[in-house]
């Protein structure tokens, strides 16, 4: 948290304005990843900026989140998905796919399988803003129960109620994964966040988790026969 409050008191004289005019407006900026580059802190225009943490680590996970990883067999990874959206049982979820490329396709695939107990829509930078907007508001209202997200989805909204996020494609940078986490477990309530992951990818996705203040998470095993009973109904629906 970047701050220019004007009306911090050092030793009784409000730090930088000694002897001026206090100014009216006071700043404040507040992000999960802040940035350190002076380039763009100076886009801000703050006046003796002052910089506030919640730690002493960069980045922060909210208390109540707990982090999963479950390994994928290759070339299966979309029936483990339906697997564990199928264990979650329509709790309210977001799964985050890759920014580089639209969720359509496996939006699609989760869309033809149509016995899913859930109700399953996108959300893509590439649909029309009233698009978007529209989704949103079903998601809010309960109407949809799972959203396939780029990270258009990750940052600066706010839905009360998501108890799941799953990142289908692994995050590459330990921003995403903090931006992503953080659409659960938020204002104080429990959240889980699911990885899928091929074992060949574990161990530098630790390393993501360990730069998020994030030292500990579970195996998260999806059950064989679930697996397989589902593999098929892909195959057929891709």
């Amino acid at each position: 948290m970047v701050c220019s409050l004007c009306t911090l008191r050092r030793h009784g004289v409000e730090r930088g304005f000694n002897g001026k005019t206090y100014p009216r407006l006071a700043k404040i900026v507040l992000s999960a990843t802040l940035t350190q580059d002076p380039s763009k802190l100076s886009q801000f225009d703050l006046h003796h900026p002052l910089l506030l943490t919640s730690g002493h680590e960069r980045y922060k996970l909210p208390e109540g989140l707990k982090s999963y990883i479950v390994i994928y067999e290759p070339k299966l990874k979309s029936s483990y998905l339906i697997s564990l959206l199928q264990e979650l049982r329509g709790e309210k979820c977001i799964v985050f796919v890759s920014s580089k490329k639209p969720p359509r396709k496996l939006n699609s695939l989760l869309e033809s399988l149509v016995d899913l107990p859930f109700k399953i829509c996108g959300y893509s930078s590439l649909q029309h803003q009233s698009v978007r907007r529209k989704t949103l508001k079903a998601f809010i209202e309960g109407k949809i129960d799972v959203l396939v997200a780029s990270d258009v989805l990750a940052r600066g909204i706010d839905v009360v109620g998501v108890r799941n996020v799953i990142n289908y494609d692994k995050p590459a940078h330990t921003k995403t994964y903090i931006h992503r986490a953080g659409r659960t477990a938020r204002a104080g309530h429990a959240g889980c966040c699911f990885t899928l992951l091929r074992k060949e990818e574990v161990r530098r996705f630790k390393k993501i988790l360990h730069k998020a203040d994030n030292h500990s998470f579970d195996m998260h095993t999806v059950p064989a026969d679930s697996i397989e009973c589902i593999r098929s109904t892909c195959s057929s629906a891709q």
